[in-house]
């Protein structure tokens, strides 16, 4: 099996956004956002546009509202998107090596 990098960065997001919800109450405001904004920061170097979109809201919405229950809802819409991309990542197999047979040569 080989090793997908894209799958790897999905799960990374995964792990930090649970992250985040399982330690919310523990976590400061300013930590939090560091989080979110690291969230971002990758899903944009990775292409996830709808991913970084989300976390950017997210950000806005921490820095207006502090550490409101909205924040729950966002890191929900966050689980759904890493989960959509990890659906959406196609991973091409590679088509088996078959031997041709060697042709005569004619002179």
């Amino acid at each position: 099996m080989r090793h997908d990098p894209i799958q790897a960065i999905l799960a990374d997001l995964m792990r930090r956004v649970d992250g985040v919800a399982d330690q919310r109450g523990h976590l400061s405001a300013a930590r939090v956002q560091d989080e979110v904004d690291q969230i971002r920061h990758i899903a944009r170097i990775a292409g996830f546009d709808r991913i970084e979109a989300l976390a950017g809201t997210l950000e806005t919405a921490l820095s207006l509202q502090g550490l409101a229950p909205i924040m729950l809802s966002y890191l929900d819409l966050l689980r759904d998107a890493i989960g959509d991309e990890r659906t959406s990542a196609v991973i091409l197999p590679v088509p088996p090596r078959i031997p041709t047979a060697a042709s005569p040569l004619h002179a």
